[in-house]
């Protein structure tokens, strides 16, 4: 099995920044393949008493995406989008809106956020590396690192692909810690 078989894979000798976005590259692409290839139902389906759904986790993961590496790393407000969004205070917005979103605008509202979150991401560690600060900030005025900012995206999508894993196999009984070799979304 080659890297182009599975370029998800974090490298196994890299620096700290090839580190930190090879995990949350493998974390977003097992997130993705979990959700992927679903209609509407299998994006709406739900387990017991919980009202989360593939549906609504990919939409929360693309606006966290684009929270996390426009608003919390420059300071730029969210874009589309998010700017046209009915959010009315509804902390839940993402999630109960998704039930009215096709599968294939969740897909490309999530594919895209991803694609832009990256190349924010790439281009700021290009020019400053892990150590330097980004925009968010404490209130005691403290700024985060831009690796604390990953860490963070990395730790949501460790949460939220565990919940994927239970809804996926609730749907249709995929299991599996990585896509198979050659997966592609």
């Amino acid at each position: 099995m080659s890297i182009i078989d599975t370029p998800w894979e974090p490298p196994i000798a890299g620096t700290e920044a090839e580190h930190l976005v090879g995990a949350l590259d493998r974390l977003r692409a097992t997130f993705r393949w979990k959700a992927g290839d679903l209609d509407a139902a299998g994006l709406q389906t739900r387990l017991g008493a919980s009202s989360l759904t593939l549906g609504g986790l990919l939409k929360h993961l693309a606006v966290q995406e684009d929270y996390a590496s426009a608003t919390k790393l420059s300071g730029d407000p969210l874009g589309a989008p998010w700017d046209t969004s009915d959010w009315d205070g509804d902390d839940d917005w993402e999630f109960t809106s998704a039930a009215g979103d096709t599968p294939e605008q969740l897909y490309a509202l999530w594919d895209g956020a991803v694609e832009r979150s990256r190349a924010r991401f790439d281009a700021a560690l290009a020019d400053g590396g892990p150590d330097q600060q980004v925009h968010v900030s404490w209130p005691d005025g403290r700024h985060a690192s831009m690796r604390r900012l990953l860490c963070d995206l990395i730790e949501e999508y460790g949460r939220h692909t565990g919940h994927a894993d239970l809804l996926r196999e609730a749907v249709d009984g995929r299991v599996g810690e990585d896509p198979p070799a050659g997966w592609r979304a």
